[in-house]
């Protein structure tokens, strides 16, 4: 069964999950502190660490494992509003975006796909949370579905009840204003098993499994 999969969303300690604003500058946008905690050890897989494994690390390596197509909020994917400028903008990444997936990019302006030599691209789809799961599932030859934030992408798959696991890394620290990933969704908890995980760096996991559907 090909599941919908959520991994390393860093939350505060207030449940913020981004900053209020992302422009070319500030991509991350007054949320900055959330992600000093990660050194970028692992998101590639165990075999790509160079340094000590600890327990963040080889959580954080499960973002790419078993994955076979990612789903993305235009956020994500570059800070323009409105239709796409001819800017010759190709994602915050350049020339080697970390996915080496088909990546759809939810937006209500259409643009032409994007590839990259080292297997990613990017679609550009006006999609409802089903009908962007239905496209990924296509695209993803069997493997699971990342959806891959921000919080606002992610807490409309919730509310659609299509997310099967989340990888929720709680950051001991408050940010006082941001974008919420629980803002509306309420009681989502009762539809997951959660297993909690203290880590010595101070970050706290939540591993988030889907109970069986009724």
């Amino acid at each position: 069964m090909v599941r919908a999969r959520v991994h390393s969303q860093f939350v505060s300690l207030d449940g913020y999950s981004a900053g209020d604003y992302v422009t070319f500058d500030e991509p991350i946008g007054g949320a900055q502190a959330l992600f000093g905690w990660f050194d970028g050890q692992g998101i590639e897989g165990i075999h790509a660490v160079d340094a000590p494994i600890t327990l963040d690390r080889a959580l954080f390596a499960m973002w790419g494992q078993g994955i076979g197509a990612e789903i993305m909020g235009r956020k994500k994917f570059g800070p323009q509003e409105g239709p796409w400028p001819d800017d010759g903008w190709r994602g915050w990444w350049g020339e080697e975006p970390p996915f080496k997936t088909p990546c759809f990019v939810l937006t209500h302006h259409p643009r032409e796909s994007l590839e990259f030599d080292n297997g990613t691209s990017f679609h550009f789809v006006e999609a409802s949370p089903d009908e962007a799961l239905d496209q990924a599932i296509s695209a993803a030859n069997g493997l699971d579905v990342r959806i891959g934030g921000g919080p606002s992408t992610i807490r409309q798959f919730l509310a659609a009840d299509l997310i099967d696991f989340m990888h929720v890394a709680i950051v001991p620290i408050t940010l006082g204003t941001g974008v919420s990933l629980w803002e509306g969704i309420s009681g989502i908890e009762d539809r997951f098993a959660i297993e909690t995980i203290g880590s010595p760096s101070g970050l706290t996991h939540q591993l988030w499994n889907r109970t069986e559907r009724g």
